[in-house]
């Protein structure tokens, strides 16, 4: 994809822009996947839920894993196919709607599965009923992203599981991963199989969850696809993946624009952007994003810490250098900025959300959605 076309000034700033082409080839990669082993892939909602998309993506995956009642009613009326729902808790309230809009829940615990499971039996459709097991291995090394940390309110440790209160649960769910390879996988579903493999021939589905970064460059897809085959030669179970970020991983950018430069120690350039605002990762994992043209600080000539403009003085992206100084104007492109982003954007200081569009596959870019004073008003009261 020749990125020169993202620096067009009749794209608005900020803006998200998607790749057609980039999301199409993830897709490719995960249907070799679905098509070798025969699982089943969903998109997880949580990381990616660019519905204008959805067209392209239901072409190859299964359906959408919601974690709320309305990224349930998102995938219900936008994807059109499956829904499988997993939350820690369930509000009363929204049981009928999420008994609408869904195919599979997943209860977090036993008690949630005993208030509810009345609704399900009751319900017209048929709904399968799952439960969230914590096998208690951790692969992820961030704490803030370790659904088996200590005293993680995370799915049912093997101590606590109810055996005599699975009748109605038709499969188990277990989400341990986040950003990882497959050899994560392979020493989890080791875990998974001794503490809980002798539940399975009572189920008739398992769901892997996410954190699986499939599409990753150096992701061992090969050595994934032997543990999916294996595992269910050995257990004759429905198996499905629900990766987020696998979908968009490297599909999206982020165009900004310097709206100023000041100097204190270092020149700082101020963008029309935000990390507390636009890209909350940032600040929350941290991390620090690539930027076309851009390298270390001190590896090119000029040197420059990015802002963002909302009122906090952590609202800092990093630290970058580049072959000419920069100018007031001059637009710059973040990488990788599809999954968590649009979904965890937020309009702190009454900053405007960057709009979003799609890069299609031939090559003209398309305005999706602008954002304006009433997107900021009708959130609040």
């Amino acid at each position: 994809m020749d990125r020169e076309i993202l620096l067009d000034p009749t794209i608005p700033s900020p803006c998200y822009v998607v790749s057609e082409e980039l999301i199409r080839n993830n897709l490719a990669v995960l249907d070799r996947v679905q098509r070798q082993t025969g699982v089943k892939i969903l998109l997880a909602l949580k990381g990616f839920a660019m519905f204008s998309l959805f067209p392209v993506i239901r072409e190859v995956l299964h359906g959408v894993a919601a974690s709320s009642v309305d990224e349930a009613r998102l995938g219900y009326e936008e994807f059109g196919k499956a829904v499988h729902t997993c939350a820690p808790a369930y509000p009363d309230a929204d049981m009928p709607e999420l008994l609408r809009y869904s195919d599979h829940i997943v209860f977090n615990s036993f008690t949630q599965w005993k208030r509810f499971r009345g609704q399900l039996a009751d319900c017209p459709k048929p709904v399968r009923a799952g439960i969230r097991i914590n096998p208690q291995h951790s692969e992820v090394k961030v704490a803030i992203y370790d659904p088996c940390g200590p005293c993680s309110r995370l799915g049912v440790v093997r101590s606590r599981f109810d055996t005599a209160s699975l009748e109605g649960i038709t499969g188990l769910h277990f989400h341990t991963l986040c950003e990882l390879n497959a050899d994560s996988l392979e020493r989890t579903l080791k875990v998974v199989e001794e503490r809980f493999g002798d539940v399975f021939g009572r189920m008739e589905w398992i769901n892997f969850g996410g954190g699986h970064h499939i599409t990753r460059a150096d992701y061992d897809v090969d050595l994934l696809c032997r543990l999916l085959t294996d595992f269910q030669r050995r257990h004759p179970l429905e198996v499905f993946l629900e990766p987020g970020e696998a979908i968009a991983l490297n599909t999206g950018f982020l165009v900004a624009t310097v709206l100023d430069i000041v100097e204190n120690n270092m020149s700082i350039a101020v963008l029309d952007t935000s990390a507390a605002a636009h890209m909350p990762d940032v600040l929350e994992m941290p991390y620090r994003p690539e930027i076309v043209g851009a390298g270390q600080p001190g590896a090119l000539p000029f040197t420059y810490r990015l802002a963002g403009m909302t009122c906090l003085a952590g609202d800092v992206i990093g630290d970058y250098s580049f072959e000419r100084p920069l100018a007031v104007g001059d637009r710059l492109v973040f990488l990788d900025m599809a999954h968590y982003s649009m979904v965890k954007n937020n309009t702190f200081n009454g900053i405007r959300l960057p709009s979003i569009g799609i890069l299609e596959q031939n090559g003209r870019f398309r305005l999706v959605k602008r954002f304006g004073y009433e997107d900021y008003r009708n959130r609040l009261s």
